[in-house]
């Protein structure tokens, strides 16, 4: 597509790109335009019609709606902002540098300019932050025909018409499907045939916590509401999918002991992902500096014994395997809410039989295995079997553990991720693994 098109642009064939682009959805028409010179963008843009213009800018990246905002004029910039939605310009003004922000609030009218700062004002991670003001709001007394008049009137500017909501001074008191609306006689009243149950959420609620909401109840659209239950906007599905695909990215990053990058991979410098990366690193290498000091405490048992070395990087790798298991299990139940600190005691002792289960599986398939190639030491394989069964409980307790005591203290569970179970679980095993040596072992 992108040669076809740049060809096409040579050879100044406008009406033909017009035809193509005008059956592309608005998403695949930004990637496309985004592999584009930025000439041939700003060319491409202005054969759209408005409506379609408008949706493909608010799939661009960021650099590419700068590119294009610097190239409009004043009247260009003003009739795409009539055409986006409040929420979606919210997201662009995010992005932009604040000489770009002055300008695109310059060229919007006063009301949504007084949408826009009274969303920017919500904390950046609450429902306020992500809600629209654009939604379809009835009266109790109101008929059906009346409803469905209304709906007609101002549908079109409103981001969602599927679900309305029925207030009372502003407050939200129920609410209507457009189902609900087309199906009832047209003198019914709202009242009548409204819902009064509403789950909503509060402009201040977490908004990882309104998409745990979204799935539990497979809404479309959820109103937001302030301290005193007044409607203000609403939140849709597609914002929701942006807010959990950034929540699982962040959690991926802290989960590699990662501080969550804001911009893509190649628009982060290199500076910024070693800033990123360097902490987690530098703590984590400190810490394993324990197992450095335990290895040259019993550094006469690696003389007397030197096979006992072999053993350790294979004892280390299950101990932190298992910690890992355990963990990802843990804040995987903790992120869905299956899991609540109240089972601190339910958890630990299921991980516990896990880790029983395991371990003398792990321990007598390696026992087996030393005692045949190692000239039938019985000494030697006990030691190792023994050591995998200490290993593997104590693991499987720490990466169950540390998950529900960090959701206690109100840290994120994904903290106590792979990188800093393994780590400390790398000492516990060396301890268990020479402990139990020295034990079965006389001469060390």
């Amino acid at each position: 597509m992108t040669e076809k098109l740049t060809e096409l642009l040579k050879e100044k064939n406008y009406v033909k790109i017009k035809s193509i682009v005008r059956d592309l959805y608005p998403a695949d028409l930004a990637a496309v335009l985004e592999t584009l010179e930025p000439r041939d963008i700003t060319l491409i843009f202005r054969l759209l019609p408005k409506e379609l213009a408008a949706e493909t800018f608010t799939y661009m990246d960021s650099d590419t709606q700068m590119h294009l905002i610097s190239g409009f004029s004043d009247k260009e910039l003003r009739e795409m902002l009539d055409e986006i939605y409040v929420d979606d310009t919210v997201d662009i003004i995010e992005e932009m540098p604040a000489n770009v922000v002055s300008r695109i609030l310059q060229n919007t009218d006063s009301e949504t300019r007084k949408q826009i700062n009274d969303i920017l004002n919500y904390p950046a991670d609450s429902a306020g932050s992500v809600m629209t003001t654009e939604y379809v709001y009835l009266h109790k007394e109101m008929t059906t025909r009346e409803a469905l008049e209304w709906i007609r009137k101002v549908g079109v500017v409103k981001e969602t018409i599927y679900t309305c909501y029925v207030t009372e001074s502003r407050k939200l008191i129920g609410f209507v499907t457009i189902l609900d609306l087309v199906t009832a006689d047209e003198d019914v009243k709202i009242k009548s045939i409204m819902d009064t149950n509403v789950i909503y959420v509060n402009t201040h609620e977490d908004r990882e916590d309104v998409a745990k909401k979204f799935s539990k109840y497979d809404f479309l659209a959820m109103p937001v509401v302030d301290n005193d239950c007044r409607i203000v906007g609403i939140i849709t599905f597609d914002d929701v999918l942006d807010v959990i695909q950034e929540e699982n990215e962040e959690d991926f990053s802290k989960m590699a002991a990662m501080a969550p990058a804001e911009d893509a991979y190649f628009k982060t410098s290199v500076f910024t992902h070693a800033r990123n990366r360097i902490g987690w690193l530098l703590i984590l290498m400190f810490s394993a500096t324990i197992t450095g000091s335990l290895l040259t405490h019993y550094e006469n048992a690696f003389q007397a014994i030197p096979i006992l070395v072999s053993f350790i990087p294979m004892l280390m790798s299950t101990g932190g395997n298992c910690g890992s298991q355990s963990s990802t299990t843990v804040i995987r139940g903790l992120a869905t809410e299956e899991i609540k600190f109240r089972d601190f005691f339910r958890v630990v002792y299921k991980e516990f039989r896990i880790s029983l289960i395991v371990s003398v599986i792990l321990a007598l398939a390696n026992g087996l295995r030393i005692f045949l190639f190692y000239d039938h030491d019985i000494l030697l394989s006990m030691t190792v079997a023994l050591s995998i069964v200490g290993t593997v409980i104590i693991s499987k307790f720490i990466g169950c553990v540390l998950p529900l005591l960090a959701k206690r203290v109100k840290l994120d569970p994904a903290l106590m991720a792979t990188p800093l179970i393994s780590t400390i679980v790398d000492t516990c095993s060396m301890l268990i693994y020479f402990s139990i040596a020295t034990m079965v072992f006389p001469q060390l």
